[in-house]
């Protein structure tokens, strides 16, 4: 599976998606998108455009920093060593996740009020990427596909605790800016689509003889052969002691 090549889509892809972010960044700078303009507003209609504009868009310059190295990464992983399906993964990936966002009731689990919210960002790409390339190498059960899903959790498991509200684990006294909801709905898309593309692309490789009432005439003949010329490996030996096995194999052994 590694290759002595790497795939261009594997550079230009990521490159893309971090010029366009950059981009969107630098519209928002200039105030192109003010307000929640662009971003997913969850259960109102003018939120829908967020599912397509949001992971664009950045609230501080640490913000799109901190997703952009995630994305250079992950993208680079999955349209190396997933270029079947690469397309499709980042591509519903998107917009499964930026959906089902949108369709989460914005709760504040302090008070349970509903609360006005603007998400913007492309962490919930970030946990799509990540759960996919784990848990499909769990699922196809292929060696190199599971050392990525390894190194994806040593550099990324923490990217778990972002699926829980921070109010959980501080007190708090108001409600945290971080997304859990985004966080939460691209690890539940990112696994769902590993399963979904488990049957697609490299999996673990099953030899013709592990198949059930296999049958090869040569192999068959070269066995018979092999009998024939060497009887001295097919003998029943009465022996019980270790001992007298011995001598008898080496008496074999000097003919």
């Amino acid at each position: 599976m590694f290759k002595n090549v790497i795939y261009k889509n594997a550079i230009i892809n990521p490159l893309l998606m971090l010029g366009a972010m950059w981009l969107g960044y630098f519209l928002q700078m200039q105030g192109f998108f003010a307000s929640c303009f662009g971003a997913i507003i969850p259960l109102l209609p003018e939120g829908l455009l967020g599912i397509i504009t949001s992971p664009l868009l950045h609230g501080s310059i640490d913000h799109i920093i901190g997703n952009s190295i995630p994305i250079a990464v992950l993208m680079g992983l999955l349209y190396q060593f997933y270029p079947l399906v690469a397309n499709k993964v980042f591509i519903l990936g998107w917009l499964a996740t930026g959906l089902l966002l949108w369709m989460l009731p914005p709760i504040d689990i302090l008070t349970g009020e509903y609360m006005y919210t603007c998400t913007i960002g492309a962490s919930g790409i970030v946990y799509v990427l990540a759960f996919f390339l784990f848990f499909s190498g769990v699922f196809k059960w292929n060696m190199t596909l599971l050392t990525i899903s390894l190194l994806v959790v040593l550099y990324y498991g923490s990217l778990i605790w972002g699926m829980f509200p921070e109010e959980l684990f501080y007190n708090m006294q108001e409600p945290s800016k971080i997304s859990w909801q985004a966080h939460l709905s691209g690890a539940v898309v990112g696994s769902i689509l590993a399963f979904v593309f488990k049957n697609v692309g490299d999996k673990k490789k099953k030899y013709i003889w592990e198949f059930p009432n296999y049958y090869s005439e040569k192999d068959d003949k070269l066995w018979q052969e092999y009998k024939e010329n060497h009887p001295e490996d097919f003998l029943e030996l009465p022996y019980k002691k270790n001992e007298d096995l011995w001598d008898h194999l080496e008496e074999i052994r000097k003919k």
